[in-house]
């Protein structure tokens, strides 16, 4: 009995660890539906761009290698170098700001009170073009990126062991450090928002364009503000994800595993995308281990989207979305 307990527990750690890492990718999600009101398709391909970016900083590789090599017949991949990890991680966050900048300035701003159908489908579109620009940039290879957190894909992997009764369950450590960082990301995001004179602005037209404008604030700055902190966010999350699978280009695909959470957390709500990722990764855990042998398994590919279904159905807000009422 308290071995399964034990085991029990194992698998509820395990799954809130996971639910850490959906989180921060909804999070992304999260910030820029809030403040804009569009859904960004290509959130989880700018996770992908962020860490091969990073990558590719931190060894030295020279941009679009290939191209370069292909026209003038010389073979350099490498300019000799690799940039410690910490000042990378810097210059990735400066790339995903002028991304931002580019994002606002060439696309979005042209777009200006379009339908939600028009704006979704030029996420689309900047979703397929960056995952292009990042092949023809750092290449299609799977790269290892360290960063000084426990690796995912030696061939052992770094755990932390918990006794109790006799019995131990093993943690991975690098859940453990993406709970930590994710724990004071959210903080700090909380922090931006509440007590400063920008994250008072984002809230403003978060809650009513029109009112925002009356008072001067400018939208352009906000969104260029706030597509940058969704970049920031997916630079984290392409570290997380990175550092435990590889940066490969199946990476972008977090971003459909962070879909049942916005349903379940709301499209709008910070907190909701944290308990939501939490709700998820236990959930399909331990549906897996109490229900998963009766059904032959595998149930984790499945179960977030059929709990998301039964939310639209019963409470289409989510749990901490807000109730729209038209009247007519």
């Amino acid at each position: 009995m308290p071995e399964q307990f034990l085991f029990a527990m194992e698998v509820i750690l395990n799954g809130l660890m996971a639910g850490v890492l959906y989180a921060l990718v909804a999070l992304g999600f999260v910030l820029i539906f809030k403040a804009s009101g569009i859904f960004n398709y290509a959130q989880g391909v700018m996770a992908l761009f962020a860490a091969l970016t990073l990558v590719g900083i931190m060894d030295g590789q020279i941009p679009f290698s290939h191209i370069i090599n292909a026209i003038f017949g010389t073979e350099l991949h490498h300019f000799g170098w690799h940039v410690p990890a910490l000042l990378a991680i810097i210059l990735t966050a400066g790339v995903m700001v002028v991304f931002a900048w580019l994002v606002q300035r060439y696309i979005f701003r042209h777009l200006v009170n379009q339908e939600p159908i028009i704006l979704f489908m030029a996420t689309i579109g900047l979703a397929y073009f960056l995952e292009g620009v990042g092949d023809l940039m750092w290449g299609s290879d799977i790269k290892k990126l360290d960063v000084g957190l426990p690796q995912g894909i030696n061939d052992w992997i770094d755990v932390t062991t918990f006794e109790a009764f006799g019995y131990g369950f093993f943690i991975d450590n690098l859940d453990i450090s993406a709970t930590i960082v994710a724990v004071f990301l959210v903080a700090a995001l909380i922090m931006f928002s509440q007590y400063t004179k920008q994250g008072r602005a984002l809230r403003a037209v978060a809650d009513d364009h029109q009112a925002a404008l009356s008072v001067g604030i400018s939208l352009n700055f906000i969104w260029v503000l706030v597509w940058s902190i969704a970049g920031f966010v997916a630079l984290v999350a392409g570290i997380m994800w990175g550092a435990k699978s590889g940066v490969q280009f199946s990476l972008s695909l977090i971003a459909l595993k962070a879909l049942p959470v916005l349903m379940l957390g709301g499209f709008t709500s910070i907190p909701g995308a944290i308990v939501g990722g939490l709700i998820i990764g236990v959930g399909e855990k331990l549906f897996e281990f109490l229900i998963g042998p009766m059904v032959g398994g595998a149930t984790e590919n499945w179960f977030a989207y059929v709990l998301a279904l039964l939310f639209l159905v019963f409470r289409p807000q989510g749990l901490f979305g807000e109730k729209i009422i038209e009247r007519v």
